[in-house]
């Protein structure tokens, strides 16, 4: 019995110790997992604030000499682009090491690629360098009005609607989607909302073919309008064909040609970048200032008079980079500063700058403070981080709002981008785009 009873106890203790072993093994995998997970984020962590220091594309001056100073390790070769895009087997590269700064030429127009390893090793990312010519530009600051012209009609909405019958139908419902933009009816242009409306109404309930513009391509979609209970013919969409507002003038260039706002024109229903038959800017008188506060954008009031001989330009692109297009001899002639130089990306640095804009009347310089700088960002219009602290402007205006967009960006007698937006929690601080970016359009 006691031998048995010891055996009995001896079993146990050796079952006990085989589970410790068992959970020991356990916590042990477990803890190498932590750790290889911790080791491989804190990488990832490090990888990726080294890989936002160098942006995808770096422009250089023809002529000039340049520093280049990333405070990244990362080192590599840079190649004629022409000579790696004509698969040629004898490459001549030039060797480059971010560890420390270096100072690069290029005495003529033409474009370079650059293979980057992190500490050597590492596979890092391909840099394009692009030789410009040096720009100057004016800048402007002053207040536009801007009325643009949609491609067509545009679709934001599809909504439903009670038949002669009483019941419910929605003819345009998995048909037509927000954003279309409708360019002809049976073959026919559509100019404006009025005539489209008109050409419905008169359809008499027949088929249309609808041309439309869906992501940038072409196609067809056969529809039928249906008679609502007032015996009218619809289709149940809603649909705009222009838009208004308020904005900045960035610069002039000596090509006579403008930028502006430092951002797109968006369809304020459906956020999409509008597509423009043509627009123009209008001159603007500003009557009225609503402060900005903490979760309430404060905007510009302007007086706009939208006829001929108001107009100060055409414009001709709509890009996520800002409206671009010609100026009129009025404009031209009547700027307030000289040309300057822009500063490219890698020329901005975070610190004391100035913005150009007419709150008060006339275009002033006010300060501001560049608190980060986004060489890399995916949103091109928040590549600057900036704050006002002028105190005669946030007096006015409470900090950035809605009409100073597009504000030149001053630094060191340099353009280096424009204002873009507020942020919404603190009027204060707000967002810019580099004046590089601008230009890309």
């Amino acid at each position: 019995m006691a031998e048995n009873r010891e055996k009995v106890q001896n079993g146990e203790m050796a079952e006990c110790r085989d589970i410790a072993k068992r959970r020991l093994k356990k916590y042990r995998c477990f803890l190498y997992i932590l750790l290889t997970a911790g080791v491989a984020a804190l990488m990832a962590a490090v990888y990726m604030d080294y890989w936002v220091k160098v942006p995808s594309t770096i422009k250089i001056r023809a002529g000039m000499e340049q520093e280049l100073d990333f405070h990244v390790p990362v080192s590599g070769e840079i190649y004629q682009k022409e000579a790696v895009e004509s698969l040629s087997t004898q490459v001549d590269s030039i060797h480059v090491d971010f560890s420390k700064g270096i100072t690069v030429k290029a005495n003529q127009i033409d474009d370079y690629q650059m293979d980057l390893k992190l500490f050597g090793v590492l596979p890092y990312k391909s840099v394009d360098i692009e030789v410009i010519q040096d720009t100057m530009l004016i800048p402007s600051g002053i207040p536009i009005g801007i009325y643009v012209k949609t491609e067509g009609v545009l679709v934001v909405g599809i909504g439903e609607f009670e038949d002669e019958n009483g019941e419910t139908v929605s003819p345009a419902k998995y048909i037509l989607q927000t954003g279309d933009y409708i360019l002809s009816v049976n073959g026919e242009k559509i100019e404006n909302k009025k005539q489209f409306v008109q050409m419905i109404a008169q359809s008499e309930g027949k088929e249309m073919i609808l041309t439309l513009r869906r992501n940038d391509e072409i196609t067809e979609v056969k529809m039928q309008p249906r008679e609502n209970r007032n015996m009218e013919w619809k289709l149940g969409i809603w649909i705009r064909d222009n838009a208004q507002g308020i904005g900045t003038l960035t610069y002039i260039s000596e090509e006579d040609t403008f930028g502006a706002l430092g951002h797109g024109i968006n369809d304020v229903d459906t956020s999409t970048l509008m597509k423009l038959d043509e627009g123009s800017l209008y001159k603007t008188e500003i009557v009225g200032i609503t402060r900005g506060e903490n979760g309430v954008p404060g905007e510009l009031t302007g007086y706009i008079e939208y006829n001929h001989e108001n107009i100060l330009g055409e414009i001709i692109d709509n890009t996520s980079e800002g409206i671009f297009g010609t100026c009129s001899e009025e404009l031209t002639e009547h700027t307030t500063y000289e040309a300057m130089p822009i500063a490219l990306k890698q020329e901005v640095k975070a610190g004391p700058a100035q913005i150009i804009c007419s709150v008060s009347g006339e275009p002033e310089y006010y300060n501001i403070e560049i608190e980060e700088l986004h060489l890399e960002d995916e949103n091109v219009n928040r590549g600057l981080v900036l704050k006002v602290t002028d105190e005669e402007l946030l007096t006015l205006t409470g900090g950035i709002i809605q009409g100073m967009s597009g504000s030149p960006i001053i630094q060191d007698g340099k353009i280096i981008g424009a204002v873009t937006h507020v942020l919404v929690n603190d009027s204060t601080r707000g967002y810019g785009i580099f004046i590089e970016n601008m230009l890309e359009h």
